[in-house]
Formats: C-alpha cells, structure tokens, sequence
C-alpha cells in the first residue's frame, strides 16, 4: 500500500531540510541567510506544486514507444498547468480588457504625441536633441524654394555683422581708452566699416576673378542658379515680344500694299489711291487710328449708309456658293480605295441579313451609311435600308449602268409649265449632281438572265427603232398632271404609245421633282404606287407591251423606292395579298414577282416584301399540279424565279424540285417547256451541290425522270456532280485520341498509419474537412474566450457593486451613528434640565 499524503510530505520536508531535529538557540539567532531563504522557498514551492493533483494536466495515455530523435524536453512540453494559465489569462485581461471596460461610455482625454514623452528608453537629454533636429529639417524642408533666401541662414551677427575678428584689425584692443566712445561713434565707426569692407570685398571680386580664368570653375550655388535662370526666362520673353513686334509690323506693311498686289496678280494695276482729304482742325485727336481708306469712307459717306453698304457685302460674302467650304479633290486611287470599301461593307451586311443575325446596331450603322444626300437640304430621311435598298451612295456611277435618276430636263419643258425657271436650273445642277445613285449590273441585266431565249434586236432594227421612239416623243407634251391613282394614270396615258410611256414617265418625275414644291414628294410618293399597279396592268393586257417598256419602268420603280420605300413596299404586298386569295397567278402576278426580285434584296433572312412573295411562289408549287401547258410554263417561269431568288443565299426549296419532277413526266409537255424544266433542275444542281443532302435530294427519282425524257448532257451532269458529292462526303467516326495507358494502382502506404485516424483517398474532401474542423476548433476557442471575458466582466461588475456597497454601508452607518449620537446627547441635556426643574420646585 502507498504511504499517505501527510507521510509523503513529512518526508519530502525532512528531505529539503526544511524540518529535522531541533536547532539550538545559537542557531536561531543567527537566522537564514539570502541564498538559504531563497533556496527554502524554491524548494517549498516545488514541495506545493508536486502535492497539488489539479496543478497539472498530463496526456491521458502516455507514449508507448521512445523514439530516438525526440527532443529531450518533449514530455515537459506535453505537461499543462490550468492555474497558471488562469492566472495568466486573467492578469492579460485586467491588462487589456479592463482599462477599455473602464473607458466605455468616456469621451475625452489628452494624448500626448511629443516626440520621445512616452519612449521610457530615452533620456531627456536623447528627447531635446530628437526634437532639435525635427525642428530643423522642417525648416530645411520649407526653404528649399526660397530664391530670396540667404546661402547661411544660421549665421550669427552682431549689429548685423558677422564674427570675424580678422577683418577688424583697426579695431583696438580690449579695455583700449581709443575703443571708448559713445554710440553716436560706434554707428558712425560701425557704418565707416561696413562700406570700407564692401569696398575691400569688391577689390578681393575682381581680383579673385582674374585669378579664376586660370583656375578651374567652381561649383556654382543654388542662389545662383535660380538667378541665372530667371534672367534667361527674362531675356526669352523679350526676345520673342521683339519678334512679335516685328512681325506685326511687317504685317501692316504687307496690308497696306495688298490691293496692289492683287491688282497686278490681275493683270492690271489700280490707279493710286488719293489722299484723305485734310482733317479740320476741329476734328477729334483720337482720328488718327482709324484706317485711312475707313475715314475716306466715312468722310464721303453717312455712317448709316456705310453701315448698310457694309452689312450687304458681308451678307453677299455668305450667300456666295463659292465660300463654302468643298471637300479635298481625291486622286483615283482614293476613289477606287473608297469604292472597294464600300463594296464590302455592303456585301458584309448582305450577309449578315441573309444569315439573319444583323443586329440592331449594325442595322442603324446601315441606315446612316445609306441616308439620302437630300436630308441635307431639308428633305426627311427615308426609311430605304429598312427594305434592304441601297441609298444614295456619293461615289460615281461606273460606266454602262444607267439610271432612270440621271435624265436631263428639257429647256422647253422648263419653260411651258415648270414653276421653276432659272433658280431650279441652278439648284438642280447641283442636287442632281450629288445624288448620283450606284446601281449593281446584275438587276439592270436580271430580265435577260430569267429570259435566256429573247432574241436581241440587231443593230439596223435598233437604230430603226431609236429614230422611231424620237420621232415620236418629239410629238408627245411636255407637261402631265402627276396622277395619284391608276385611273388618273390611265388617263394620262390614253392616245399613248406603250413605247413612249417611260418617257411620260420621265417627265412626271422631272416636272414634280421634291425641290421644286413641298407638295411635290407626296405626290411622287402616290405616284411610284400607281407605277407598281401599272406594270401589272400592263402585263395583261393583249397584245402584250415590249419587255423593254417593262424594264424601264420597273428602273424608275427601283429609283423612286429609294426616296419612298413604305409606299412602294405596301403597293407591292397588297398585290402579293391577292395572289394569295386567288392562288392562280396572271401575268401581271408573274411581273410583280420579277419586279419584286429586281428591286429588292432576295437573300435576307426576312425581308417585308421578298419573304412573302417566295412563300407564295413555294405554296403554288407545292399545293400545283400541272394540268395542261399553260400550268406547265408558269411553273417554268416561277422556278427560274426561285431559282434567281436564291442565287446568293442558296436555300434549299423541295417545292421546287416536286414540280420540276412532275413537270418533266407530264404529258402534256413539249419539248421547249421540257428544255426550260431541264435548265432548271440542272441550275438546281448546281445551286444546292454544296448541300450535305445533295445526294439524297437528286437520287434516285430525279436520275430516273432524266433517263426516261432521254437528256445524256444533263444525265452526265447530275452523276458528275453526286460522284463528286459522295466522294466529298466522310463517313462518322470516332474522334481519334491518343491511346490511353492501362489505369495502374500503386499501393498507398502511410507512414504513421493510426487505426484510430481517419483517412480520406479524396484530397480534396480531406482538405475540406482538414478545414471544417480548423474552424471548428477555432470557432470553439473563441466561444471559449468569449465566455472567460463575460465572466471577467460580470466579476469585475460584481467587484465595483460590492465596493460600492460597502462604501454606502459604511457611510450609511456612520452617518446613523452621528444623528444617533445627536439624539443621545440632545436627550441627555433634556434629561438634565428636566432634573434641574425638579430640583427647583
């Protein structure tokens, strides 16, 4: 059995020779000395600390095994003393949270920021000398841009002279008789001296500077520098004052000889101007400023008449065309440059329409590229670039492309009706010079692409013809009211040749062009939809108007949509809305789908008016079956159309090619509608050969229609063209990746593999939790720490309340105490007098 604690602790006292047997009287006289008393309370202390059980906190379970490179202190690590701890952590509060406890809810306070105060490390000594040199350098720091300031600001004077003894020999020794004087002298002796050594200072100048040429150059000094600079800036600015000065005057010279100049730059010279008449004496002085031809002008002259002669010539000045400023004359190769540029603009945004991701950012850049010039002069902008029309571009027209804009005006049709005379030759000129429009080669030659077979005139016929047509417009008027609905225009056309109704027409526009009336642009507006019913008008009739006649019209349809394109666009769709009622097209319906192509841009991915008019054109050849010749031709003509319609934007069309089939296995066929319907399906080919489903749209029907109606050239054709698409095709795969390498599994092996421990293969998720319990121990610690500083406060409340208490309590009882002892006394002399009563009676 283990001895008992009051055993152990007699024999660890025993052991320190702390007790033991008694020590005699000698010896406790002589007491303990400093070494013994601290060496008891050591061991007295290491006695206590080992008898206290709550004093340490050891690991649980101690270590199993010793490992070698283990330091040598690492158990002693391992021991905690809760108490001390305690006792540390509470001294650091009182140190740290208390004061701020104390300081809650208190405004104010003096803090004292002198240099060194609250330093205990420094002597007073170290603070003065700190404080000295602060001092100093902000001074230093403050002067660096004083140019007045002297090269030794802290040389000492006396009397405003500096302490050098050897400059003073005549002065007199101390306690000289000679030296005594009064103060009279000594500012006289004093001011003697100061130009004497000035003097002296000067000759020791000029001296040193002979002396200097032979010795090198010597530093110069900041107050030197910054002067030398400032006389530099001085003489600079007068300098150029001088030159200022002179040029001025060189310019009042050349003034005054101008008109000569310019008078022998014309060939002749004016005669001398004579001179101003002699002032009257009682003139003002102040005359003598004013131009000399200014006060000949005004001595000839009211100064109301001259005012107003000056005013008309500054107005005359800004009326003049020529005083407008005109752009820089390019060279061509600018020109081609710009040309180039704008092609391709104009192609990019073709594009983008048609693939139908034209944005509305792109789509307002377009329509400020494509403004008309006329808005410049008053006009409205129009709405062109909204349909896909080009504006009015400002380069030139390239040859052979005409325009129905660009025609000349009669003299004698200016001079009969016109409302204009001289001032609309002048303005025309020049609108109609700057709004020369581009119009590409492929819509002025789109008729005769979709018409292959219509034989070309030959030149006799031709020439024939051109006499015959001016013949004939020699004998047509020269003016037409504008007609703003078809029945007024048939009317204007009545007794008309169909040969001379583009040149009735041309007249119109010119005779109601918009600058020469405000009201002239609605009625052109009315005008151009009247055109579009016309030429649908025109093509039923019998017999049939020349194609020519047709062509031209559409041009001035095409020229008029770009000044108004709403009014044109709604003419046009109201025509496609009743083809979509009847569903079987006339002739005039076929000559507004072709003016439709030829006008508008067929590769946008929605456009107002070409969107529906290939929607019905696919709907009358998917819904259509051809039942005699006549639906056999149309279905001709409308599959050249799509066919030109998709020219740029090759979109694929399966009603087309059903039709084209049943056409061509139709009985009712002959051989030219059969050759039309071959050229458009071997157009077909060639159009969709891009197509990934080329093959299966040709094969096999198409193959064997062409066999049966035997064609060996366009038979020939298709197989070339699908051996090619099949040769170009690849067949699906798989991608080809770099072979991977068999996925090896090396045995992961722990060093301090702890059965007890937890390890996770995913590092990510051991980080994870790594942090999870990172912060939960930290999270731990500080509700921990939180609550020990509660607990301090609620202590330190507790504390300061008890004091409190106390302090009440005792002043409380002491002053019972004083009213009690008060009473007491008060009652004591009452008894007394009482007794003293008594006593008496």
């Amino acid at each position: 059995m283990p001895p008992s604690q009051l055993k152990r602790l007699k024999t660890s006292l025993r052991e320190q020779g702390i007790t033991g047997p008694e020590k005699s009287k000698k010896q406790k006289k002589r007491g303990y000395g400093p070494d013994q008393r601290v060496q008891r309370n050591a061991a007295l202390a290491n006695i206590r600390e080992s008898f206290n059980p709550f004093e340490f906190k050891t690991p649980a379970r101690p270590k199993k095994f010793e490992v070698t490179t283990s330091r040598l202190n690492a158990t002693n690590s391992m021991v905690i003393r809760p108490s001390v701890s305690k006792s540390l952590g509470e001294e650091r509060r009182r140190r740290t949270l208390l004061p701020e406890l104390r300081r809650r809810n208190k405004v104010g306070g003096i803090l004292d920021r002198r240099i060194g105060e609250n330093d205990p490390t420094m002597t007073p000594e170290e603070r003065m000398l700190e404080r000295f040199t602060r001092e100093k350098q902000r001074k230093k720091g403050a002067s660096v841009f004083d140019l007045e300031e002297a090269e030794d600001e802290d040389e000492l004077t006396h009397l405003g002279r500096s302490l050098d003894f050897e400059s003073v020999k005549h002065k007199a020794e101390d306690y000289d008789a000679a030296s005594v004087a009064t103060s009279s002298e000594d500012d006289r002796d004093g001011l003697l001296s100061r130009k004497r050594r000035r003097d002296i200072t000067i000759e020791e100048g000029n001296i040193e500077g002979e002396a200097k040429v032979d010795q090198p150059e010597r530093k110069k000094s900041k107050t030197e520098v910054m002067k030398e600079v400032i006389a530099k800036s001085k003489q600079h600015k007068y300098e150029r004052q001088q030159a200022k000065e002179e040029d001025d005057e060189l310019r009042l010279e050349l003034d005054k000889d101008l008109q000569d100049v310019l008078a022998a730059l014309k060939g002749h010279l004016n005669p001398p101007s004579k001179l101003p008449a002699a002032l009257p004496q009682d003139a003002p002085a102040n005359n003598f400023s004013i131009n000399p031809d200014r006060a000949a002008l005004l001595n000839g002259k009211s100064r109301t008449d001259a005012e107003k002669e000056y005013d008309e010539r500054v107005r005359q000045m800004l009326q003049d065309q020529r005083a407008k400023p005109t752009e820089r004359t390019k060279t061509e190769e600018e020109k081609a440059q710009e040309e180039v540029n704008r092609l391709k603009k104009l192609e990019e945004n073709r594009i983008l329409r048609m693939e139908g991701v034209l944005d509305e950012e792109s789509e307002d850049d377009v329509k400020m590229a494509t403004r008309n010039v006329e808005e410049d002069e008053g006009f409205e902008a129009d709405d062109a670039a909204d349909f896909g029309l080009p504006g009015a571009p400002l380069g030139s027209r390239p040859e052979g492309v005409e325009d129905e804009d660009n025609f000349e005006v009669d003299d004698d049709l200016i001079a009969s009706g016109s409302e204009g005379d001289a001032e609309f030759s002048d303005s025309s000129d020049e609108g109609l010079a700057t709004r020369d429009d581009t119009q590409l080669a492929e819509d002025d030659e789109f008729l005769k692409d979709i018409l292959p077979n219509i034989c070309q005139p030959d030149a006799a016929s031709t020439s024939h013809t051109d006499t015959r047509d001016r013949s004939q417009s020699s004998k047509l008027a020269y003016t037409y009211p504008c007609p703003r609905s078809h029945s007024e225009l048939l009317k204007v056309l009545r007794g008309i040749a169909p040969s001379d109704i583009p040149t009735v027409v041309q007249r119109i526009r010119a005779l109601y062009h918009p600058q020469l009336h405000p009201e002239n642009k609605g009625k052109l507006a009315d005008f151009s939809a009247t055109l579009v019913d016309h030429i649908s008008y025109m093509s039923c009739q019998k017999p049939a108007p020349p194609l020519a006649v047709l062509e031209t019209i559409i041009r001035h349809i095409h020229s008029l949509s770009r000044t108004f394109p709403e009014r044109i666009a709604n003419g046009f769709r109201s025509h496609l809305q009743q083809l979509q009622t009847s569903n079987a097209p006339t002739p005039g319906d076929l000559t507004i789908l072709t003016a439709i192509g030829s006008i508008y841009p067929t590769s946008d991915h929605f456009h107002q008016v070409v969107t529906p008019a290939i929607t019905l054109m696919a709907r009358w050849l998917g819904m259509s079956t051809p039942q005699n010749s006549i639906d056999i031709a149309t279905g001709a003509y409308i599959g050249a159309l799509c066919l030109q319609y998709q020219r740029l934007s090759k979109r694929y069309i399966p009603e087309l090619v059903r039709y084209t089939l049943l056409a061509l296995k139709s009985p009712f066929s002959t051989p030219d509608l059969l050759s039309a319907h071959l050229k458009n399906l071997t157009a077909m080919a060639d159009l969709w050969t891009s197509k990934t489903a080329f093959t299966e749209i040709f094969t096999p029907e198409a193959l064997n229609v062409i066999k049966e109606i035997h064609e060996p050239k366009a038979l020939q054709r298709l197989q070339i063209l699908l051996n090619q698409t099949r040769l170009a095709r690849r067949p699906l795969e798989l991608h080809h990746h770099r072979p991977l390498p068999i996925k090896t599994s090396v045995p992961k092996f722990e060093e301090g593999f702890n059965p007890d421990k937890h390890y996770d293969p995913d590092k990510e998720r051991a980080e994870a939790s790594k942090l999870r319990a990172e912060y939960k121990r930290e999270r731990k610690g500080a509700l921990r720490e939180l609550r020990k500083d509660a607990n301090f406060i609620a202590r330190e409340k507790l504390r300061e309340k008890k004091e409190k208490d106390k302090a009440y309590e005792v002043k409380y009882k002491r002053l019972v105490a004083e009213i009690q002892g008060e009473e007491g006394k008060e009652k004591n002399a009452y008894e007394r007098e009482k007794r003293a009563r008594k006593g008496r009676k």
